[in-house]
Parts: C-alpha cells; structure tokens; sequence
C-alpha cells in the first residue's frame, strides 16, 4: 500500500482491537523504563499523529497512557483501521526486521504518553537484556494468536457478534477482566464501521440495540460504560 490523501471510508473488513494479558505485561513496562539511551518521551494531544504511512521507520514506540489507532490506506484512497491500542501496547516494531518505510499510520485517539526508542538502541538492549527480550518475543506471539483470532470472528461471525468483541476489547485492554463493567472513550460509529468490516448504519442500529438492552451506556459525547458480563452473555454467547 502507498501513502496518499484519505478518500472513501468504506466498510474494510481489519483485525480488531487487541487485548494481550502478554503485551499489557507491568513487568515489560519496567523493562522499556531501564532504555535510558534513543529514548524520548513523546506527548501527544487527541487526533496528533505518531506517523504517517510511507514514512521512514527508525524507530519503535511504547504507550504508556492515553490510545493510538493503526490505520492503512490503499492505493485508492480507501482507508481500513487495523487496531486500537492502549497502556503497555508497542507499535511500529517492523523497523527491527528491515522495514524502511511505514506500512501504516499511527495517531493519538486521545492525550497519550509514548517512548520512542530508536531502532539501534531498541536491538542492543534486545541483545543485552534477556529478560526484555523474552517478554518481547512473548508480546509478539501473543500478538500473533490474536490476530489469528481476529480473522476467525471475521470469517465466522456475524456484524453484531463482532462489534460486542471490539466493545468489550476497547474497554478492557487486558486490565479490566475481572470487572463486570469498564469505560471506554467515545469513538464514532464510522471509525466502529471500520473496525467491524461493515456499515455504519448497522453499527448505529446494533449500538441502539444494545444500549436499549442495558448492554452499554452513554450519552452525547460522555464515555461509554460496557457492561462486559452482560454483553458477553446475552451476545457473545447466544
């Protein structure tokens, strides 16, 4: 894919938001900590891009707070996002295998605080701390099952069964499993139409559906609080 102006958002069937206990990991938080040299702490307000498809890569990134989607862009101009990521995620790993240029873009969803570690710092200190390797590698692989998930809920479920998973993944981000409730930032049904891989007039109905259901709640542009126990049974597990 190549970098261009966005045109047409039209419904793209992309991996949904991840939700590794692997990736949201304390303990690689504190590994990413002891990076003292490459490292710069990054303050983004809400829409500020990290950077943008076809971009050179030099460097990977770290959140520490706030939310940051990957987005892509064909040759056409039509626009997918491929994942939302929270607190403990890291992106734009592809510069340690030889990726020169970005195949995406990356941009605040609201104020976030990131490390960026430039790519040889990145790789020394993969080399000479075990420990951030491991649970490095750990992140990737769980980064990988989940992907493998992704695409089975788009090639087996239906729109609704997959807007409750994004739902449930953007409120939870590995953190608030035990929880019967959690709050997420409100996001537009178009950017949920993208997610999903469907319409965003499906989204607005099942949306409505599920709020008249006591399923989430929110009103005007407050946060939307998911009721994940009761949305995963009465939807999920139909």
């Amino acid at each position: 894919m190549k970098r261009g102006t966005r045109g047409s958002k039209a419904a793209v069937k992309a991996s949904k938001p991840r939700s590794s206990k692997a990736a949201a990991d304390p303990y690689l938080a504190d590994l990413f900590e002891t990076i003292t040299e490459g490292k710069t702490v990054l303050q983004l307000g809400k829409n500020e891009q990290v950077f943008a498809q076809g971009d050179t890569a030099e460097a990977i990134y770290f959140l520490q707070t706030g939310k940051v989607k990957i987005t892509v862009v064909s040759a056409v101009g039509t626009e997918a996002v491929l994942m939302v990521l929270g607190p403990r995620d890291f992106f734009g790993e592809g510069c340690l295998v030889g990726q020169t240029l970005r195949v995406s873009s990356a941009t605040a969803i609201q104020s976030s605080t990131l490390y960026r570690i430039e790519r040889h710092s990145m790789l020394r200190s993969l080399h000479g701390q075990s420990e951030l390797s491991e649970k490095f590698t750990a992140s990737l692989l769980a980064r990988n099952l989940e992907l493998e998930e992704d695409l089975c809920d788009q090639l087996f479920n239906h729109s609704e069964k997959r807007l409750a998973r994004v739902l449930l993944k953007l409120a939870r981000f590995g953190l608030h499993d035990v929880l019967p409730a959690a709050k997420m930032p409100r996001i537009s049904h178009e950017t949920l139409a993208e997610m999903v891989g469907t319409t965003r007039s499906r989204v607005t109905h099942f949306m409505n559906k599920f709020r008249k259901l006591g399923l989430i709640d929110y009103k005007g542009n407050e946060e939307i609080v998911v009721r994940a126990e009761l949305l995963t049974d009465v939807v999920l597990h139909d």
